[in-house]
């Protein structure tokens, strides 16, 4: 049953991603990935926390592994530095990648203190 409700929450995971993604074209398209890896690290940092008191393995895999694992992607992050590479635009694939991965490190860590204070 969970390997059901992992496929469930990964395609509405998906959903969003493409819903928000749909919203900012163009040039907007890299700062709205970065928003969704960055929201993403920062629940998943949550989800590794909290206590089998607050949430059951089952639902912890559920949004973990199927939500948050179709919401955020590495793929989209990989192939929009390389394309703003091959554009001849290397200062913003770099920025883009710096910002990209600083965000996503200080959002975890701020869903783990976040969890751990609530705990």
């Amino acid at each position: 049953m969970t390997a059901l409700y992992v496929f469930l929450a990964g395609g509405a995971g998906v959903l969003a991603r493409y819903g928000i993604s749909s919203a900012f074209h163009g040039d907007a398209l890299p700062w709205a990935t970065v928003a969704i890896n960055v929201a993403g690290s920062f629940l998943l940092g949550i989800l590794l926390v909290v206590s089998g008191d607050w949430i059951s393995t089952q639902l912890r895999v559920t949004i973990g592994v199927g939500f948050l694992g179709g919401f955020t992607t590495f793929s989209t992050f990989s192939n929009q530095a390389w394309v703003d590479i091959e554009a001849g635009e290397p200062m913003r694939a770099f920025v883009y990648i710096a910002v990209s991965v600083m965000l996503g490190l200080l959002a975890a860590a701020a869903g783990f203190y976040l969890a751990r204070a609530l705990d």
